[in-house]
């Protein structure tokens, strides 16, 4: 989207659309099924998990930590990521919201 498109939209709009951006991709869908099933943080190992290169799963990681959805830290040379619970929470509510508001629709008054 173009950056003067922006202002036509609400804060809300605008960041529930990067955050579905961010996890549009069947690679990032597996980080995150991954890490939710573990509970823990993952140092590493997501490479042994992943039928990807090493970049390419940083690459991945880059995406999800920009937008919130993980956090990471430095231990010597691993760098450690987790689901970030507050803002996957708030992700989660706002899909859900947004998703009641479409189950709105079945009514005699949609197509």
């Amino acid at each position: 989207m173009g950056v003067s498109k922006k202002e036509h939209f609400t804060n809300e709009q605008t960041t529930l659309a990067e955050q579905a951006k961010a996890i549009a991709h069947p690679a990032r869908i597996a980080i995150l099924q991954h890490l939710l099933k573990t509970k823990t943080c993952i140092c590493g190992d997501l490479v042994e998990v992943l039928p990807l290169a090493q970049s390419t799963v940083s690459q991945h990681l880059k995406v999800l930590k920009k937008v919130g959805i993980l956090k990471g830290s430095i231990e010597g040379a691993a760098i450690c990521y987790c689901i970030d619970p507050v803002v996957w929470k708030s992700i989660k509510s706002a899909f859900q919201e947004f998703f009641a508001d479409l189950n709105e629709c079945n009514n005699s008054n949609c197509c």
